[in-house]
């Protein structure tokens, strides 16, 4: 192999095997005290001393990668630049390569070319000659490189696999019409769909999706995650397989894996390493060529309830807080399918969630757990729809009541009359914006002075990906592209804008994580002398921007000026004013 990081170095290590703690100790980089702490550390985390050194702060990673390279003279690798060959990856088993905490790089001759985060570790060193049969030649580098390209190299192998395994094992069903359900639950139970519906689901969280797809076609079956709002194609599982992959996910959902002509609705629920919960929402639908899953991940530890972080400026979250800190009225939040609307009411019933208030939402689905928070889940099934939920409400003494959406008069109605009869309520509508909010619930058949003397704020937001901060570079835009989006010539020449070059972290997309644009309108008692006035929605948004709203594309441009997103994400979310 050509350019092998660490060639040329013998296969023998120059200095004796000392231990990596006690060199850390005769070179004084830690104290004993330090190196006592860390082992203690590793010992209770199950980690290795180098992590554990870099956890509790003693040392950096890459200082320490210097220091071993120096002392063991050794060379150090960047393994974040490094791309290895499946025939080499191949050479050492996954389960070795995570023990030891090793990675096989690259090979000349008959020599292995090892990356290691303690090279005293003669134990891994012999188990990889006797493995192989292979010289081992030692490279260095950092523990937390070392576990991304074992995630990287290794899961690329796991997912060939396991494909491999499905052409060659599974039976597959000669027709459409042929599937019974014996059938089904005996081929959804085979060890490689089971590993192959498992591995999706875990890559998915590694990968921070929002949704799967798994899609039949006439001619072929694919997997896609929406990652950050957008949607990437990840693999493409044998055609024939459809079946029995969707009665696996049927399965753990808990559906009937027999009604194939009916749309059902499912949960599926994780436990994994290290006690982290993950939930799946799972939906099934009937198409033309067999029956397409999309599972909605409701990952907690993901979940952004700090009102600070989810893209609000300064300004308008003072409105939002003081509006939702009122003791009566309506709070909306509106906005399309999945523009953070459900986020951003958790947020603020955490923020008012106090020992003092009693909180009930009813919600369909309930997406995540709050604790001291009652929640409700909908199922129209039995006629537990939102205007019963909010009638049983109403009789439970509460102070604060959250419904997951206004769609129909009965519940408008009720939610208004809640908010005029002092109860805080919070809810969610689909409309374009903040200003025809108010219209749609006019059009519902809800009274202009019920409207006027409910309503306390509407949010309107939509939700645009950030720029990656680890390949930002500053992008030449002309003038006039800035100027079109609605900038002033003073802002469009007062900075310089962003964009994402694409690199591993941010898998070339040029883009990571999201943040919100929001358009707060506090409803005013000019706003509500318009409504009773009978003004049409863009007369109310003229008169709202006049009074001071940001409408959604000024809060984009806002974004683009603080570097946080670009100019095509902000198009591509919002319209002109």
């Amino acid at each position: 192999m050509a350019d092998v990081p660490g060639r040329g170095s013998s296969e023998y290590l120059p200095v004796p095997m000392k231990s990596m703690g006690d060199l850390l100790l005769r070179e004084r980089v830690v104290s004993i005290e330090q190196l006592q702490n860390a082992v203690a550390e590793a010992q209770r985390s199950g980690s290795r001393l180098g992590g554990a050194l870099s956890k509790l702060g003693y040392i950096e990673e890459t200082q320490l990668v210097d220091f071993l390279s120096r002392q063991y003279g050794v060379p150090s690798v960047d393994l974040d630049q490094i791309e290895v060959p499946e025939e080499v990856i191949k050479l050492i088993p996954y389960e070795v390569s995570v023990k030891h905490q090793i990675l096989p790089i690259g090979r000349h001759g008959s020599t292995l070319v090892l990356a290691m985060c303690d090279p005293s570790n003669i134990y891994a060193i012999d188990d990889v000659k006797f493995l192989t049969g292979f010289n081992v030649e030692v490279v260095v580098a950092t523990e937390d490189q070392l576990k991304k390209a074992q995630e990287r190299f290794y899961g690329q192998q796991d997912q060939l696999a396991i494909l491999q395994d499905m052409h060659e094992q599974i039976e597959f069903l000669k027709e459409e019409q042929d599937v019974d359900t014996a059938a089904l639950q005996r081929d959804a139970g085979e060890a490689p769909v089971v590993k192959l519906v498992n591995l999706i689901l875990v890559d998915a969280i590694k990968r921070r999706a929002s949704d799967i797809h798994i899609e039949p076609y006439e001619k072929e079956f694919r997997v896609r995650y929406r990652i950050d709002g957008v949607l990437y194609e990840i693999m493409k599982p044998p055609p024939k397989l459809k079946n029995a992959i969707v009665s696996r996910v049927k399965i753990m959902s808990e559906l009937d894996i027999a009604e194939r002509r009916l749309p059902q609705d499912g949960r599926i629920k994780l436990l994994l390493g290290g006690g982290k919960e993950c939930d799946f929402r799972v939906s099934v639908l009937p198409t033309l060529f067999g029956e397409k899953v999309v599972m909605r991940l409701l990952d907690k530890s993901n979940l952004q309830l700090d009102m600070t972080k989810l893209g609000f400026d300064e300004d308008e979250l003072k409105k939002f807080k003081h509006a939702i800190h009122q003791p009566f009225g309506m709070v909306l939040v509106t906005g399309p399918t999945g523009s953070g609307k459900t986020t951003t009411l958790y947020s603020a019933l955490q923020e008012l969630n106090t020992k003092t208030e009693n909180v009930s939402t009813a919600e369909d689905p309930v997406e995540y757990n709050l604790q001291g928070i009652n929640q409700v889940q909908i199922n129209d099934n039995i006629g537990l729809n939102f205007a019963a939920a909010l009638r049983a409400f109403l009789r439970q003494d509460p102070d604060i009541i959250m419904v997951g959406e206004v769609r129909d008069f009965e519940t408008a109605e009720i939610a208004v009359k809640a908010a005029l009869t002092g109860h805080l309520v919070l809810s969610t509508l689909h409309t374009n914006d903040a200003p025809s909010t108010i219209n749609r619930l006019l059009n519902m058949g809800v009274e202009p002075f019920l409207v006027t003397a409910s309503l306390n704020l509407i949010a309107a937001q939509r939700l645009v990906r950030r720029v990656c901060k680890d390949c930002r570079e500053p992008v030449d835009l002309p003038r006039q592209a800035l100027i079109d989006a609605g900038m002033t010539p003073e802002q469009a020449d007062s900075f310089t804008p962003t964009k994402g070059k694409g690199c591993r972290a941010c898998t070339n997309t040029g883009y990571k994580g999201r943040v919100a644009l929001y358009e707060v309108m506090p409803v005013s008692d000019e706003l509500k002398e318009a409504v009773l006035q009978g003004f049409s929605a863009l007369e109310l948004k003229r008169e709202a921007i006049r009074l001071g709203m940001r409408s959604l594309r000024m809060a984009g441009l806002q974004k683009i000026r603080e570097g946080a997103t670009s100019i095509e994400e902000v198009l591509r979310v919002t319209r002109a004013d």
